[in-house]
């Protein structure tokens, strides 16, 4: 049964130090603390109020941001659609064409040969959706040792175009065994804008894209080289700037930018721990540079 008795409140005596003194209670948290940072501010309800709504925007602010990469990279996939697009019709016109001779003349053989030319091309087309989907999905954040050469590779397919018929010859000097400390998605979306801008570059004119890698004291140096138009003086120190682009007026979409691509590039790069920097001269090229860790 319980002891319905009322209790005595139970006080613990003063420690006593060895000269016989007594030692008072511990002081309050709060007090000890002023005690021990007499110069710790106190945080009163409004500043409470103030902190919370800081971190508020914080997080808005790393939402906005994640949704202005996502942004980019449909900017991008944008301008390599207007390319899919033509590409596409290149590869349905001998598809209509034999298909169309072969029923007209009614001929087995021909029939035949439309089909296997159907097969080729779709297959085709298969390859460059599939390009394209891989450079739209959503990639994880992790960071690991990226092989570099065929990173590059895959940027270059991304285009969906065969260089070679706007005249532009492709090298990629990279020793195959070369790897980066890197996020995969993140790194093939900054040289897949690199390769678009330098082709850009060099529309209308012969030209030649470089790519190139070298390690270097536990880091690796790449650079992405054009014979482009190049960047007048004036814009070179603009153009990580967020929403600057000289190519804004441009009538084609694949020859269009939003002035997102390389501020957003900066900002990758440099949250891999790296640097990305220009060198460029009108009518002569330009010349990007990243250098990341270097990976095992």
């Amino acid at each position: 049964m319980a002891d319905s008795r009322p209790r005595t409140p139970i006080r613990i005596p003063p420690r006593r130090e060895p000269d016989g003194a007594a030692t008072a209670a511990p002081p309050p948290h709060d007090a000890l603390t002023a005690a021990l940072l007499p110069d710790a501010p106190t945080l009163t309800p409004h500043d409470e109020r103030l902190q919370t709504e800081l971190d508020r925007l914080a997080e808005r602010f790393e939402q906005l941001h994640a949704q202005l990469r996502q942004a980019q990279k449909l900017a991008s996939l944008g301008a390599t659609a207007a390319i899919i697009a033509h590409e596409f019709n290149n590869l349905f016109t001998p598809i209509v064409a034999y298909a169309r001779q072969a029923l007209d003349a009614n001929d087995v053989p021909l029939m035949r040969k439309a089909l296997d030319k159907t097969l080729s091309q779709v297959a085709i087309m298969r390859t460059l959706s599939d390009r394209v989907i891989g450079l739209a999905k959503q990639s994880d954040n992790a960071v690991r040792s990226v092989n570099l050469a065929k990173t590059v590779e895959s940027a270059i397919d991304c285009l969906c175009r065969d260089l070679g018929k706007d005249n532009i010859a492709v090298q990629v000097q990279i020793d195959p065994a070369l790897a980066v400390r890197a996020n995969e998605g993140a790194l093939l979306q900054v040289l897949f804008n690199l390769v678009i801008n330098a082709r850009q570059a060099m529309l209308g004119r012969r030209g030649r894209l470089t790519v190139d890698a070298a390690a270097r004291d536990g880091e690796v140096e790449i650079n992405v080289r054009d014979t482009g138009c190049g960047i007048s003086p004036e814009n070179l120190d603009r153009v990580f700037e967020p929403f600057f682009t000289t190519k804004g007026g441009a009538e084609r979409p694949d020859r269009r930018g939003l002035g997102l691509g390389l501020a957003i590039c900066r900002d990758m790069i440099e949250e891999l721990h790296g640097t990305i920097t220009v060198a460029s001269q009108l009518n002569v090229g330009t010349t990007f540079t990243i250098r990341l860790p270097q990976g095992d």
